[in-house]
């Protein structure tokens, strides 16, 4: 004799639901939260409450008899699944702890730690932090039969990235070297070597690697059948926020987990995918109709942040681009009330800093928080005159994107070797310089300026072996800006420097040493309003001085969350978030979009992406500037063509501000 029992839901059934969802959402959220299971797409327009859309969803399936562990809800960052999973918990009455919610690398490493004795680890791996994975990936290097101490050679964190990258987008090193470090080309076959070394060191370790966390689970359920089953069937529902976001391995990751019962809801704006350049594949949400041909596709296109006039624009902003999913974002707000996107046209990138500073301050005296306003701006140093000028004004603001202009690492190290050659005494900069190159530390830089304090000329100094070649280059370097005819020539200091020793140090330093470079040329322009190398040192120090207090803190850095304060940022860090008012500045061809990315269509359409996305960080005022004029290195300005995107706009949905000079007073 045999008993069938039968278990019951906990989580509920829809006849005791506790959410009245048709009165809580739109009919767009509506549709998406009470979707038939089955693969949905979801394009969430900016500001449309894709948040609140995913958190109803989950609520939904919980009330609908879907087990909490039966759901498993994918994100970007644990801020994000924290959030959702809290406000899923405050709507329903229901435990829902063991449902599965946190980011691609958190599920990774959740699956990983039962399951890592199948790849050979042990359960009780540890996970390398950045500096940690950096530094093994610099010692495996050392073990290849590249020549050591070359300066061009890549720095463990440059290493750790196109290893990185590598993962992400699931290509050969070779692929990734070719496409986005040419200038490595000459090492590929050693850095080869240096990956497959830095994988067998940590296995033999038993240590991982976060981007570990993605590979090795996508591995480990690629190749185990009885693992990949168990999560199939355990994951009825898998839910994705920020699809347009995802890379490859993350995609595949999602794929295989949601292709047993095939109930997958991916969310995202594709409108919004910024990311390409760290790994993110656009493609993966143009694509999802395709690997799941019944997918149904829900848009929702209502948005409750921007004034419908914002909106127009913004809608027009991204229309020229091909690969898309059409939507048209609208406004909950009445129209009439707002007023027109301003475009601005300036004269030089001065003027452009004045009208942002001056125009700051009227907004202020009509009421706008200084935190409720933010300057945009494709690349950093973009921001130069804007941060220079709301300092001469005591406008208090704060970066984003960064460290201001002048405390940035690469302008301080340049600067370094202009004021050696102005005062050959100036032991700071001697040792900044020094521990940049290879084998010399903060004791054995000590040593060095001992020896050159006793009258050793800097190029008969022996430094550590490691160091020997990029110290004679250094000697040499410093020895030709040290000439009477270049020592007040700041800029063609500046040249000579990043000709001769910097830029290759940027190469092998940093990822991003292509806006490194875009700094330190518009450092050379800015110097070029100088008439000494002393003075342009001199103004470099007040600028980065100026809140230094009477014991010598900072006001700006101790002060940073108490007092309000004017945001500065590049676009791709602003993403997410929104201000009553907006500059987006330097729209001029070539610097937004940007030249390399304008090389191509693909690149093109993100940068149009990008337009999108500052424009629709706005509620209420939107200015979209540009200068007719820019100062260049070498003394010169170079005219400025306003950007493309401004080109394709409808002019009726801007309005066109005259910029006048000051009224003389006569009197």
């Amino acid at each position: 004799m045999s008993t069938e029992y039968v278990l019951q839901p906990s989580g509920g059934n829809p006849h005791s639901a506790h959410i009245d969802y048709a009165a809580e959402l739109n009919p767009d959220q509506y549709a998406a939260v009470t979707a038939k299971p089955g693969p949905i797409l979801v394009i969430a327009g900016a500001g449309s409450g894709k948040t609140r859309t995913l958190t109803y969803r989950v609520a939904y399936l919980v009330e609908n008899g879907v087990e909490p562990e039966n759901i498993l809800l994918l994100t970007f960052t644990n801020k994000a699944a924290k959030e959702m999973l809290g406000r899923v918990a405050s709507l329903l009455p229901h435990d829902i702890s063991r449902l599965w919610g946190g980011t691609f690398h958190h599920v990774g490493h959740r699956i990983l730690r039962r399951h890592a004795n199948k790849l050979g680890y042990g359960s009780d791996f540890t996970i390398l932090d950045a500096d940690d994975s950096a530094d093994l990936a610099a010692d495996c290097l050392g073990e290849t039969d590249l020549p050591k101490g070359d300066k061009r050679l890549p720095k463990g964190d440059v290493l750790t990235s196109l290893f990185g990258l590598a993962v992400n987008k699931e290509e050969p090193i070779e692929k990734i070297i070719e496409t986005q470090f040419p200038y490595f080309s000459i090492f590929s076959e050693g850095l080869s070597k240096a990956w497959r070394l830095y994988r067998e060191r940590k296995l033999r370790a038993n240590v991982m690697d976060y981007d570990d966390l993605l590979e090795l689970s996508v591995r480990l359920l690629r190749e185990d059948d009885g693992i990949r089953a168990y999560y199939q069937q355990q994951f009825q529902h898998v839910l994705v926020d920020e699809y347009q976001d995802t890379s490859s391995i993350q995609a595949s990751l999602t794929n295989i987990l949601a292709e047993f019962h095939r109930q997958i809801m991916a969310v995202g704006d594709d409108a919004q995918s910024i990311y390409s350049w760290r790994g993110a594949n656009f493609k993966n949400i143009l694509s999802f109709p395709e690997r799941y041909p019944d997918a149904r596709v829900i848009r929702i296109e209502t948005n409750y942040r921007s004034s419908p006039e914002i909106l127009n624009l913004a809608n027009y902003a991204i229309a020229a681009n091909t690969q898309q999913f059409k939507k048209e974002l609208r406004s909950t707000r009445p129209a009439n009330r707002a007023p027109k996107p301003a475009l601005v046209c300036l004269g030089n990138g001065n003027q452009q800093a004045q009208f942002i500073a001056q125009r700051i301050g009227e907004l202020f005296e009509e009421g706008v928080e200084l935190n409720e306003i933010a300057v945009l701006y494709r690349s950093h140093f973009h921001s130069l005159e804007v941060q220079m000028e709301l300092t001469r004004r005591n406008i208090p603001f704060e970066l984003t994107s960064g460290l201001r202009f002048f405390e940035q690492a690469h302008v301080k190290d340049v600067s370094a070797y202009l004021k050696l050659a102005l005062n050959p005494k100036d032991e700071l900069a001697f040792k900044r310089i020094a521990s940049m190159l290879p084998g010399v530390g903060a004791k054995t830089a000590d040593k060095l300026w001992d020896k050159v304090q006793a009258g050793t000329p800097l190029a008969e100094v022996k430094p550590p072996t490691k160091a020997v070649v990029a110290w004679k280059q250094w000697a040499d370097t410093q020895q030709q800006i040290s000439q009477p005819e270049l020592k007040d020539n700041a800029s063609q200091q500046i040249q000579i420097v990043i000709d001769a020793v910097y830029q290759d140090y940027m190469q092998a330093k940093y990822t991003n040493w292509q806006s490194r470079l875009e700094d330190l040329n518009q450092l050379r322009a800015f110097s070029e309003t100088f008439e000494s190398a002393g003075e342009f040192l001199a103004q470099l120090a007040l600028l980065t001085n100026v809140d230094v207090g009477p014991k010598g803190e900072s006001s700006y850095a101790k002060n940073t969350s108490a007092e309000p304060k004017i945001r500065l940022s590049t676009i791709h860090q602003a993403k997410g978030l929104e201000w009553k008012a907006v500059f987006v500045i330097m729209l001029c061809d070539g610097m937004f979009p940007s030249s390399r990315s304008s090389e191509n269509e693909e690149g093109l359409e993100e940068e149009r992406r990008l337009f999108y996305v500052a424009v629709t960080r706005a509620k209420d005022e939107l200015y979209l500037t540009y200068p007719v004029l820019r100062s260049i290195a070498g003394g010169d300005e170079k005219w400025q063509e306003p950007s493309r995107f401004l080109n394709e706009l409808p002019r009726e949905l801007t309005n066109q501000w005259k910029i006048v000079g000051p009224t003389p007073n006569w009197s």
